[in-house]
């Protein structure tokens, strides 16, 4: 402010011309600085985005040691607040996620989640690759619900406690919940009986709609796709993960896990999901 005052005071032709150069030279400095801060910023973001969209009974805690891991690695991460409330108002919630993310993407789905990404990532250019865990694959028409019993294995029909709710419509529904003290035996055996209780606790409901609605023209048609099957898996069992995989034409591997393998093996999450990015270009 000082030197600002000054110049206004002195106008003499001597001190406008220097007055100019300065001017220049930051301008100058300016757009020097913006093109190495742009050519910075491009260099760290030079990594797809990790887009994670967890699944019902759960929220998106359960990514933080993924999370954690993929950040230490330089890996962009969003975690999206799946609603849970149907399989075609999720996927637009994502989708619209995506929407607003500048370069390539990598979208992960755990559990019901895997419904979701198929749906949001159908049409969403910057989606480059799907990682499922543990993770439902419809193809056209399919309801989660349908999946779960199309094989033998699940407990989730044995598990779940109905609570019901008034849509905003007016219209009746349920919101399900897996029972607390059936949680850490169905969901996620191989988590810490304390780790299980604070899952069983903050869980958060998937509808009757969401688990029944059928599934759009999934992406997994068009885009690669990786696949983490949990062998011990009492949720989704693992012969229907290898088939839902296997039909989708994704990379699988196999892990001995329940159906938290979020948070009971992020270290394989993490790998499979950095497995698929390094594929984008």
């Amino acid at each position: 402010m000082y030197r600002h005052s000054r110049l206004r005071r002195a106008r003499t032709p001597l001190t406008l011309l220097a007055t100019a150069a300065i001017a220049s030279a930051l301008v100058a400095t300016s757009v020097g600085s913006a093109s190495a801060s742009k050519g910075t910023t491009a260099s760290k973001s030079a990594k797809p985005t990790v887009v994670l969209v967890h699944g019902a009974f759960a929220d998106s805690s359960s990514w933080n040691d993924v999370i954690k891991q993929l950040k230490e690695d330089g890996y962009p991460v969003l975690a999206a607040a799946n609603p849970l409330r149907s399989v075609s108002g999720d996927a637009a919630a994502v989708k619209n996620l995506l929407a607003s993310i500048d370069g390539p993407v990598v979208l992960v789905g755990h559990s019901y989640g895997g419904a979701v990404i198929s749906n949001a990532a159908r049409g969403a250019d910057n989606v480059k690759a799907l990682v499922y865990a543990d993770a439902f694959l419809p193809d056209t028409g399919e309801s989660v619900n349908e999946l779960a019993s199309r094989f033998e294995g699940s407990v989730i029909g044995d598990v779940l406690r109905p609570v019901p709710i008034t849509k905003p419509d007016g219209a009746k529904d349920f919101d399900f919940y897996i029972d607390q003290s059936k949680f850490h035996q169905a969901f996620g055996a191989d988590v810490s009986a304390n780790t299980a209780r604070m899952m069983a606790v903050t869980q958060r409901p998937g509808t009757g709609t969401a688990l029944n609605e059928p599934s759009g023209e999934p992406a997994w048609k068009t885009i690669p796709s990786w696949a983490l099957v949990g062998s011990n898996d009492r949720i989704i069992p693992r012969e229907l993960q290898v088939f839902m995989a296997e039909r989708a034409n994704a990379h699988i591997e196999e892990i001995r896990s329940s159906h938290a393998v979020t948070v009971s093996h992020p270290d394989a999450v993490t790998r499979i999901i950095e497995k698929a990015a390094r594929t984008v270009r």
